[in-house]
């Protein structure tokens, strides 16, 4: 069965809109639809005057060109249409005025997605059908008042089911109407008593409404269950008044009888509607609040299964990677064989609504000529019917929705049309868990590379430096475990580790004459070696992606004591990366061996850096370095 045609009319004056319109509906998981524009208010009255449209998209423009066109004269002139206001920007006191207007929706043209374009048209031609019909039962229970008033007058040729009775509960009257609702005639019916109408669990009414009676009361609209002459229970609104004979005695009553089928079956259908409508919502929460796909469909199941009046529901996704359905999910299954489904796509019923992108059925799942080719693993189930609808989101297949049911299953329009919006939203909650995986891979493949490459450039510094090399390593590690001690947030750790693994990263800038010396510096050598933590700066400032590393790189030869270079800073000026990297670079460049000098015994280090706190280092830094026993 193909989705219902949508028909969109926009309204609005500006061109760009309508192809930005256009556009967004094309990359949508929409099914039929159709856009129609005018650009001038008078244009749309003829359209919707002279065509039946699904929605309205009304442009905000319109309320911003002109003050002798306000919003509720554009809403009047297209009111028989509902209507969704298109804004190109945030305006809230435009949209609660178009909401007081008569607005049912509204949205900003580039803050939406194609998928919740969908749900708001959607969401907004079902909103649009439960108004009608709340109408229509207004409307008929206008009727209903308004027939009632004229009973008196009209009792001998009544459409309204009209008897009489005595007070022990014999029928005395019988007119046409009484005739057409419960199908007997005056001759079958008068002279037998009054619970012939009622169903056996209902015998006791009629005994207290005839006691209510005979007191005086006339009791009024009291709504109840007959029984028809064929059997089938008849919902209907009672008026029992007494009958009086010329001594004002109560003889008997007479009951007016209204068949309110109708009105019941337009509740029924409203409040279906309702909590239809409440489980898209609660789907559409699901998938927007969780990034976990089993918890989505679980979602899904739960609505499924509630709202279709379903034994048992279950999920098949396509393995791209193979073309075959696997089991992802269910619900209301008494074994776990179906678990181990896998099909072919065109295999079986499941595999053909895949292929062939069509909802099926089998209404007997018992007969033996049936597509269904995992019978053995229903075993046991007692199902009796089974539909499977594609799970399709821009064009792609991604599965199905299974149903099953013990009993058999025979599905209105309104309940074939929410299976498959129910399949689109499982759809759209597949692609959202793919797509959002798939960026999780690049991401982590694309942070791996960085950290990759700067691993690269610390070893090159390495290798140009042989006296120092296998310093930068170290350091890192240690400066990273030193960091995690001090209860460092883990996204402060990663950058703390690059800016470790850059830490000299300025020196690519100094002369090999000057960085490769074997003896000390001069003073104008001095003066060009501090240029190294600038150099590093400039060269790696420009990289957005480093600036949170920068720290180290840039300030790691700062002094607590202000005393340090290129800048001078001083005390808690310095960022805490480069105060933790401070220790950690002196301490493993004092156990090294340097061609100027001989490597120090680590109590030698430690009782440096001890005697050196509150100048060279940060206090609390050293202790939680001495505390951590690196």
């Amino acid at each position: 069965m193909d989705a219902e045609p949508i028909t969109l009319l926009l309204v609005a004056n500006d061109s760009e809109i309508y192809h930005s319109l256009r556009d967004l509906l094309l990359r949508g998981p929409t099914g039929a639809v159709s856009l129609q524009w005018s650009q001038d208010i008078l244009e749309a009255k003829r359209a919707v005057e002279n065509q039946e449209y699904s929605v309205c998209l009304l442009s905000s423009s319109f309320n911003k060109k002109a003050s002798q066109d306000p919003l509720s004269k554009s809403l009047a002139a297209i009111k028989k249409t509902p209507i969704v206001l298109v804004s190109t920007d945030e305006d809230y006191e435009l949209e609660i005025e178009s909401m007081r207007d008569g607005v049912m929706d509204f949205f900003v043209l580039d803050q939406t997605s194609p998928s919740q374009l969908e749900r708001i048209i959607r969401h907004t031609i079902a909103r649009s059908r439960i108004e009608s019909e709340r109408a229509e039962y207004k409307e008929l229970v206008k009727q209903a008042e308004e027939r009632a008033a004229h009973l008196a007058s009209i009792i001998d040729d009544a459409d309204i089911a009209i008897k009489g009775k005595t007070l022990d509960g014999i029928i005395t009257t019988w007119n046409r109407a009484a005739k057409e609702l419960y199908g007997y005639t005056a001759e079958e019916i008068i002279g037998q008593p009054i619970t012939k109408l009622l169903p056996p669990d209902r015998s006791d009414e009629a005994v207290g409404l005839l006691k209510q009676v005979s007191r005086g009361e006339t009791i009024r609209t009291r709504e109840t269950v007959r029984v028809a002459k064929d059997g089938s229970l008849l919902d209907v609104s009672l008026t029992v008044s007494p009958i009086r004979n010329s001594a004002g005695e109560i003889t008997g009553a007479s009951t007016i009888t209204h068949d309110i089928r109708r009105r019941k079956n337009a509740e029924a259908r409203i409040e279906g509607q309702i909590h239809r409508i409440q489980a898209l919502r609660n789907i559409d929460m699901a998938i927007t609040s969780s990034l976990d796909l089993r918890v989505t469909l679980n979602v899904l199941l739960d609505q499924v299964t509630t709202h279709l009046r379903v034994d048992s529901a279950a999920v098949l996704l396509l393995n791209s990677h193979t073309q075959r359905l696997e089991y992802s999910t269910g619900r209301g299954f008494r074994t776990t064989a179906l678990q181990r489904t896998n099909l072919r796509l065109g295999e079986g019923c499941a595999g053909r609504a895949a292929l062939e992108r069509k909802v099926l059925t089998i209404p007997d799942l018992n007969n033996d000529n049936s597509e269904f080719t995992r019978k053995p693993m229903i075993a046991g189930e007692d199902f009796v019917s089974y539909w499977v609808a594609p799970l399709v989101t821009k064009g792609r297949v991604e599965g199905v929705l299974e149903l099953y049911h013990r009993s058999a299953l025979h599905g209105d329009d309104d309940w074939f049309n929410f299976l498959e919006t129910l399949a689109g939203q499982a759809a759209i909650a597949i692609e959202n868990a793919a797509l959002f995986n798939g960026l999780q891979r690049t991401n982590l493949e694309l942070q791996l590379a960085y950290d990759s490459t700067l691993e690269g450039w610390s070893k090159a510094l390495d290798l140009r430096d042989k006296e120092t090399e296998g310093h930068t390593l170290r350091v890192t590690e240690s400066t990273t475990t030193l960091a995690r001690s001090m209860n460092i947030s883990d996204d402060d750790l990663v950058q703390i580790r690059r800016g470790s693994l850059l830490h000299d990263i300025g020196k690519m800038g100094i002369p090999d004459s000057i960085l490769l010396k074997p003896g000390p510096l001069t003073p104008d050598e001095w003066l060009i070696m501090r240029q190294h933590p600038v150099y590093a700066y400039e060269l790696l400032s420009p990289i957005p992606f480093l600036h949170g590393a920068l720290g180290i790189p840039y300030c790691h030869h700062e002094k607590w004591d202000g005393s340090g270079y290129p800048r001078g800073l001083k005390g808690e000026q310095i960022p805490l990366s480069a105060r933790i990297f401070a220790v950690i670079d002196v301490w493993d460049a004092l156990k090294s061996k340097r061609p100027y000098r001989g490597s120090w015994q680590e109590a030698k280090v430690r009782k440096y850096i001890v005697d050196n706190r509150g100048t060279h280092f940060d206090p609390d830094v050293v202790e939680a370095f001495l505390a951590a026993e690196l």
